[in-house]
């Protein structure tokens, strides 16, 4: 299993997660998160605004969906054709084991539906 971790412009955050429920990967956290990339904030008049509002979405899925999954997200987070400075990141990570709290129940990646490696 690994987790992909995107940050989006907050008006894109809709259509990304709209994007993915279409596609059938429904399970997302998303919250609201600030900083910067390579254009290191923006100046408006005499203003420096070095922390920029941006949305995190996190969802893990199966090793396997990785390619399909960030296909969708780039394309709906994607500002027009090309794409602009600030559009965001995709980040991508292992996940070594999966707990759910209501049942207590571990599940190691390794067991899950996921190919083996």
């Amino acid at each position: 299993m690994i987790m992909v971790r995107a940050i989006v412009r907050p008006e894109k955050a809709d259509e990304v997660l709209a994007a993915l429920m279409e596609a059938g990967y429904p399970s997302v956290t998303k919250y609201s998160v600030a900083g910067r990339g390579k254009q290191r904030g923006i100046k408006i008049g005499e203003v420096t605004y070095d922390e920029i509002p941006k949305t995190m979405l996190m969802s893990v899925i199966r090793a396997e969906d990785q390619d399909f999954v960030i296909g969708v997200i780039m394309k709906a987070a994607r500002s027009g054709k090309e794409g602009h400075f600030g559009d965001g990141k995709i980040f991508v990570s292992q996940v070594e084991d999966v707990y759910t709290i209501s049942s207590g129940v571990r599940e190691p990646a390794a067991e899950s539906k996921e190919a083996p490696a």
